[in-house]
């Protein structure tokens, strides 16, 4: 292996380390100096020497510092010893002094202890008064300090004394004043005191309590409200009355007095002591003079509010207040369970409803924000919807006139009270005009059993007058101008039956009635005059018709009756013109006859005369039928018994009576009757002639039945109801003649030879009637059985005739006719 030999260095290489060697010193240097300035630092600062420290323990020159430290130790060291050397005699001489003067102050000291023995000696009185003096002067310092002190107690004292005070005596409001005082004025004048901060922390309790009792006070005032509340209203009530001038005893509750016995007499003089006079009454005539606000204590209200609103709880006392209110207005809109059977009811009703609000509105007057205007709105408006939908509930069962008037009454003195204290009362004036048609509606059925009553109590016979008293007594309640009947001679006789001044008079109290209920409804004299006239024409088109129609209908009315029944509704037809002038003369409306309603009791009048009319040919007819179901006629008959069948007889006598009864009639009534009866006869009288349970009938029976018939042309022709033309009547029984006259003639050629003609002679002659009579005529023939008649020529001829004409009447019946029948018929 071979040696290694040493390179040479080249010059750059030289300078580089030079220049390491350069920075090397440099550094260390660097390092002397900082370790120097640390060395510094910590022999002139008088702090904390952990930043320097630190400093030193940062680099790892510890060694070195610890070096240069040593160094600077030492050399401190040399310049003391230095500093030593130099003072060294200087301080030995005032060791010297020092010790000379020590002895001077030993015998200085001595006699200054003398001297204190001395001083204490002679100064021991002063001190023990001294010491007298002092404490005297702290007994003193004491005292003026617990003098301040019971005076700054005291007030605090005795506000607290005042404040129990005035809550015993349940003066709450002023006790929160009291209470205020001495939370915030008294009390920190003794804050430092302990009995101050026991009485502060029972501070919230008293309030507490305060707020407590002024509710407990506020519960019984609304208690006793609720329990006053009807007594409130009565007098709201009464005073509005008499404000609105309106009977005051409207609104005044009828209370039942105890009669007390009289006193017993004096068992020695037998005198009886005059009784105490009873107070009550001038009691209650004191309380009637008071206003209503008058009547209760609202100092609970007000002490309760002003307690709540000093504690910051007003928002809560009113919404209590308020919600208790509403509970109790619920309570006062209950309606009592009996409260549609009496006036008293409805009486007291009312007095609670007008006491609750009465009440609110004097609180809404005289506090502020308690209730507003806008609550108060509130709460009307939905009492209201209730009130009224109880006495409409209440009063649809109200079945008496006087008493829906006396709720009618009620209701206008309550809206007038309640509008008094600015409450709308428009609902309830609505709800009276439906108790008005309601009212009506009542009366109508109350004035069916008048008109009823007077119908039953009637005896439907023209009124007799023996006097003028009578006379005029009739006709100051009728209106009835007959100038012939007033200067008739006594006894006079009305046309009419009692009936029609009844009903007149009962109509005419009907519309009373009516007008009864307008009364301080305010409405104007055509408002009235309109309801008026149509509740009478309610009370006359369904009431009064339907009360007439009942009476028509009777089955035991005689025909008598019908016909004043008839005669009545033509004079009470003619008073509606005065019942319309009645009504308006009480109204006080301008009858200028546009506006106002007309009376339907004209047509309706008519109407029941016309169906009184109806029934009176119905039983004009009936009557007829009686007497001719009478008839027995002996249709075998050989000759007539030369007179008129006796029924007949009877039944024209009946007529003649019953039309002597129609003078009082229409003319247009009677004529009608009279051939209505007339053409009933002829129609019956043709009935038994071709009624099927004939079998047979002889020229004997015809003779007979003629003889009937002329008895009823002689009735005919009498005219026994003025007016007729001649022979008008006859007509009736025109068709039974031209029978008669054919069948007593024979006259069948010409019967035959103009049938069909217009002017024939016998052209009420109908061909089925001629051949049902000649069919019974030959059913008699036949049921004789008389073998000697046959032989007669005169009887085979008149036979074979008849046969011959019913043949060809049948032939004209069928529409067939035979020329050897007619020539033969001409021939006979």
């Amino acid at each position: 292996m071979a040696e290694a030999t040493p390179r040479k260095l080249t010059s750059e290489q030289w300078k580089r380390i030079d220049s390491v060697q350069d920075a090397e010193s440099l550094r260390q240097e660097s390092i002397n100096a900082h370790h120097d300035h640390l060395i510094t630092e910590i022999e002139s600062s008088d702090g904390p020497l952990a930043t320097t420290l630190r400093a030193v323990y940062e680099n790892d020159e510890l060694e070195k510092f610890m070096e240069m430290l040593d160094s600077r130790i030492k050399n401190h060291d040399r310049e003391i010893e230095r500093m030593c050397n130099y003072h060294y005699q200087g301080f030995i001489d005032s060791v010297r002094e020092l010790l000379r003067v020590s002895t001077d102050a030993a015998q200085l000291r001595g006699e200054i202890s003398a001297t204190d023995e001395s001083l204490q000696f002679s100064c021991g009185p002063l001190l023990k008064k001294g010491e007298e003096l002092i404490r005297n002067r702290k007994i003193q310092k004491n005292i003026a300090s617990a003098i301040e002190k019971l005076s700054l107690c005291l007030p605090v004292l005795e506000m607290y004394g005042k404040l129990q005070e005035q809550m015993k005596n349940k003066r709450y409001y002023p006790a929160l004043k009291t209470l205020e005082q001495l939370e915030h004025t008294y009390l920190p004048r003794v804050s430092t005191h302990w009995f101050s901060q026991t009485m502060a922390e029972a501070i919230p309790q008293l309030r507490n309590s305060i707020k407590e009792a002024s509710m407990i006070d506020l519960k019984d005032f609304l208690e006793n409200i609720r329990k006053h509340s009807a007594r409130i209203g009565e007098v709201a009530m009464k005073h509005a009355a008499e404000q609105n001038n309106m009977d005051p005893s409207i609104a005044k509750k009828k209370i039942k007095k105890k009669k007390k016995a009289p006193p017993p007499p004096n068992p020695f003089t037998g005198v009886v002591e005059v009784a105490p006079v009873d107070v009550e009454d001038d009691l209650e005539e004191e309380e009637e003079e008071l206003s209503a606000q008058d009547l209760i204590d609202f100092s609970p209200v007000y002490r309760c509010l002003h307690i709540y609103t000093v504690l910051g709880d007003r928002e809560e006392f009113e919404t209590y207040y308020r919600k208790q209110r509403r509970k109790q207005a619920r309570l006062s809109l209950q309606p009592p369970s009996n409260m549609h059977e009496a006036v008293e009811n409805y009486k007291k009703y009312f007095h609670d409803i007008v006491g609750f609000f009465v009440v609110e509105d004097h609180i809404l007057s005289t506090t502020q924000g308690l209730v507003n205007r806008v609550y108060m709105d509130e709460l009307w408006e939905t009492s209201s919807s209730k009130i009224v939908a109880v006495l409409r509930t209440n009063s649809a069962t109200c079945k008496e006139g006087s008493m829906m008037l006396e709720i009618k009454k009620l209701i206008v003195l309550f809206c007038h009270t309640l509008k008094g204290y600015g409450f709308s009362v428009g609902h309830l004036l609505e709800l009276l005009l439906e108790l008005r048609d309601q009212y009506s509606d009542i009366l109508t059925q109350q004035w069916v059993l008048v008109f009823n009553e007077i119908f039953a109590n009637d005896n439907y016979t023209p009124i007799y007058m023996e006097s003028e008293d009578e006379y005029i007594g009739i006709i100051t309640q009728f209106p009835f101008l007959d100038e012939e009947l007033r200067q008739a001679p006594y006894p006079k006789r009305f046309p009419f039956s009692e009936m029609v001044p009844n009903v007149y008079n009962q109509v005419k109290e009907y519309i009373n009635g009516c007008l009864k209920f307008s009364a301080d409804l305010h409405l104007s004299y055509t408002e009235i005059d309109d309801m008026i006239r149509k509740s009478t024409n309610v009370l006359l088109t369904r009431t009064l018709s339907g009360s007439v129609t009942s009476l028509i209908k009777r089955p035991n009315l005689s025909l008598l009756q019908l016909i004043q029944i008839s005669i009545n509704m033509n004079y009470l037809e003619k008073s509606c013109i005065y019942l319309e002038d009645y009504i308006s003369s009480i109204t006080g409306a301008e009858t200028d006859g546009v506006h106002a309603a007309r009376l339907h009791g004209t047509s309706m009048f008519k109407d029941a005369r016309s169906e009184a009319e109806d029934h009176i040919y119905k039983q004009l007819n009936q009557k007829i039928d009686e007497f001719l179901e009478l008839a027995n006629y002996d249709w075998l008959l050989l000759e007539s018994k030369g007179r008129a069948s006796g029924y007949l007889m009877d039944l024209v006598a009946f007529l003649q009576s019953i039309f002597m009864s129609f003078t009082n009639l229409p003319e247009k009534v009677a004529k009608t009757a009279c051939m209505s009866s007339c053409k009933h006869i002829a129609t019956r009288l043709k009935e038994f002639l071709i009624d099927n349970d004939v079998r047979g009938m002889t020229m004997g029976s015809l003779h007979q039945f003629n003889l009937d018939l002329i008895q009823c042309e002689q009735f005919a022709a009498s005219d026994p109801v003025q007016g007729f033309q001649d022979g008008t009547l006859l007509l009736a029984f025109a068709d039974l003649r031209q029978l008669m006259d054919l069948f007593l003639n024979e006259d069948w050629s010409a019967y035959l030879a103009d049938y069909g003609q217009p002017k024939s002679k016998y052209v009420r002659v109908q061909p089925h009637v001629v051949i049902n009579l000649l069919e019974k005529l030959n059913n008699a023939d036949k049921k004789k059985g008389n073998v000697f008649q046959s032989l007669k020529k005169n009887e085979r001829d008149k036979k074979k005739l008849l046969e011959t004409v019913l043949k060809q009447l049948r032939g004209l019946v069928n529409g067939t006719t035979s020329n050897t029948s007619q020539k033969y018929l001409m021939h006979s």
